[in-house]
């Protein structure tokens, strides 16, 4: 992710800000609406079946008064009573008019029938097949049962009765309900009364669920009461709609999902089903899903249009003035960043025109520094006649001593000689290990003449780094602390050891001598100065016994880093061994080792002479 370019990550950023939080909006609507608007379908299809049900058992309540109507006629119950004589032919014409007056009345009444106990009958338009007893029937056998309550039959199957206009059994509809004797409750005879189906079918047939749903209506049983023509299902288990008198159910029939919404009829017992396929359930919800589809990727395409705009105004202003510093960085100064913008990229432009002016103003302050540098060469060059002037002066001493005899005085002007020029050494820093020995030893056979047999001194340099190079002008500060702080102020005679080696890649240069030792506390100083070498000034609290320690200390930090540097151990009244760390500089090897002591390796006048008119 950190290695894409800005633009990508500010695409991707803003994409992330505006898309998926619309995405999650589109899903949180899409999810409220289809749940809200299935509950709001489900209560306005109960609505519907609940006044189709309201509206049958109007009818069937109806048919239900018509029963009690009839069964309080006094002709009926002359009829139906065993101890009255039957009814004369005027009476019977009554009766039948009696009851063709109700299917006048109610055009939903196909027939009226009632039956004695004896089987006998009267009736407006039905009459029986067959000579035989009524009370054989089905349908009197379960209104005897229901001892005058009302009770729906359903459809009339095999019976023994019929209308002229002959009604088929699954266009009526059967109620019946018995007569009882007031005084004993005895069944006096049954009503029997068939209810055109058509009825039903107008009640229910009107109403649509969806595009293909419609309404059924079954009875306690699960038989059908009505069903529309060619219907998506046929007939409807009992057990699906379980114990509940209302509910809501999804089933899979014949590969189609469809969803029963249900309402059972306290009066009637029968049960109003509503069966539509389940997609079309859903169909408003699409539809609201497509609008919020639709707003969803107007929203992104927005989002994503606002994303590149705003990531392309800010990451070409970068691209810009990425090119502008590589023009820089490649050399070109001149280069300058146009824009007029306001904001941050614009005051970034400014200080970048401000950077590169002043780096235009520190390269010409270098070029002059440069040039003066170079001046202040041709002044030294010039100076360097000084110099010569000394070593010519000091070789003249020399040949002059060695001419009168005194060998001593020569001695010391040549290591003077000597001393001088390895210590300037042509302005150089590094110079050959080989010149810093022969500086060390020049120095202490100077020091040698000075103090005689109370200093002796031993040089022993490994071979193997007779070619390298050091920082010159390392040693004489140390063994002049080992000569003045340790030898001067012991009794008898004093030794310095110098010793070069390498190890671990590393080159050792030790003093080593047998002096009086540093006292525990100003060691540990002397080891802190050591420590904030880099920090020590001239006149600082060193003390002229440890600056020339820690001014070494400092040349080889600054010049080589924490790693090398210088190590003191030392002992009260045993002496002080002083290890310099140097890296390993070989620019080429130029001779063997060297091994002296202090009365041997010195030159010839006529090498110093040499040497000093090529110095």
């Amino acid at each position: 992710m950190n290695n894409l370019p800005i633009r990508y990550k500010l695409i991707l950023n803003f994409m992330l800000i505006a898309i998926i939080p619309s995405l999650l909006l589109g899903v949180l609507v899409s999810y409220t609406v289809t749940r809200i608007i299935e509950e709001q379908v489900n209560e306005h299809t109960l609505q519907i079946i609940g006044k189709v049900n309201s509206t049958l058992e109007h009818v069937v309540s109806n048919m239900q008064n018509l029963t009690y109507f009839i069964s309080f006629d006094p002709l009926v119950r002359k009829f139906l009573a065993e101890d009255e004589e039957p009814l004369n032919s005027e009476e019977l014409y009554t009766v039948s008019r009696f009851l063709q007056g109700f299917t006048t009345l109610y055009p939903e009444v196909a027939g009226i029938l009632v039956a004695d106990r004896q089987g006998r009958y009267l009736s407006n338009d039905m009459y029986a097949r067959i000579d035989a007893p009524l009370t054989e029937e089905t349908w009197y056998k379960q209104a005897v049962e229901s001892r005058g309550i009302f009770t729906i039959v359903g459809h009339p199957g095999a019976r023994n009765v019929t209308t002229h206009t002959n009604y088929k059994p699954d266009e009526v509809v059967s109620v019946v309900r018995a007569i009882l004797e007031p005084d004993t409750q005895q069944v006096q005879g049954v009503v029997l009364v068939d209810l055109k189906l058509r009825v039903i079918a107008e009640t229910a047939k009107d109403v649509r669920l969806g595009k293909t749903g419609y309404l059924m209506v079954v009875d306690q049983d699960g038989d059908n009461i009505y069903a529309p023509t060619n219907p998506i299902i046929e007939r409807i288990p009992i057990e699906w709609l379980g114990d509940q008198s209302s509910g809501t159910l999804s089933k899979e029939v014949n590969g189609r999902s469809l969803q029963l919404i249900y309402l059972t009829s306290s009066f009637t017992n029968w049960t109003t089903v509503g069966v539509f396929p389940t997609h079309e359930s859903a169909a408003a919800v699409r539809q609201i899903q497509f609008y919020v589809v639709s707003f969803v990727f107007l929203i992104c395409m927005m989002g994503i249009t606002a994303s590149l705009y705003v990531s392309h105004s800010i990451s070409r202003p970068i691209q810009q003035l990425q090119s502008f510093m590589q023009k820089a960085e490649e050399g070109d100064l001149t280069v300058r960043h146009t824009s007029r913008r306001q904001d941050e990229l614009g005051k970034l432009g400014m200080s970048f025109n401000k950077m590169l002016v002043q780096l235009r103003k520190l390269l010409e302050l270098t070029e002059l520094q440069e040039r003066q540098k170079r001046e202040a060469e041709l002044k030294s060059l010039q100076a360097h006649i000084k110099p010569h002037f000394l070593y010519n002066t000091l070789d003249t001493i020399h040949w002059l001593a060695r001419s009168k005899g005194a060998d001593d005085v020569a001695e010391v002007v040549e290591s003077l000689s000597r001393l001088f020029r390895i210590g300037l050494s042509k302005g150089q820093e590094m110079i050959p290990l080989l010149d810093e020995i022969e500086h060390i030893r020049s120095y202490l056979k100077i020091q040698k003449t000075r103090y005689r047999d109370k200093l002796n001194y031993t040089i022993e340099a490994a071979p193997d780094t007779a070619h390298l190079e050091v920082l010159k002008v390392l040693l004489q500060p140390i063994v002049e602390n080992a000569i003045y702080h340790g030898l001067k102020q012991r009794r008898g005679p004093g030794n310095i050891r110098i010793r070069t080696a390498v190890e671990e890649q590393v080159l050792l240069l030790t003093v080593e001598d047998d002096g009086i030792g540093i006292p525990a506390e100003k060691l540990a100083e002397l080891r802190d100065l050591l420590e904030r070498s880099t920090e020590h000034q001239p006149g600082s609290s060193a003390g002229s016994s440890g600056y020339g320690i820690v001014n070494v200390q400092a040349r080889l930090k600054l010049s080589f880093g924490d790693r090398y540097g210088v190590r003191i151990e030392s002992e009260p009244g045993r002496g002080t061994v002083v290890t310099i760390m140097h890296p390993i500089v070989d620019h080429g090897r130029r001779g063997g080792g060297a091994h002296d002591a202090g009365s041997h390796g010195e030159r010839t006048l006529g090498s110093a002479l040499e040497g000093a008119d090529r110095g």
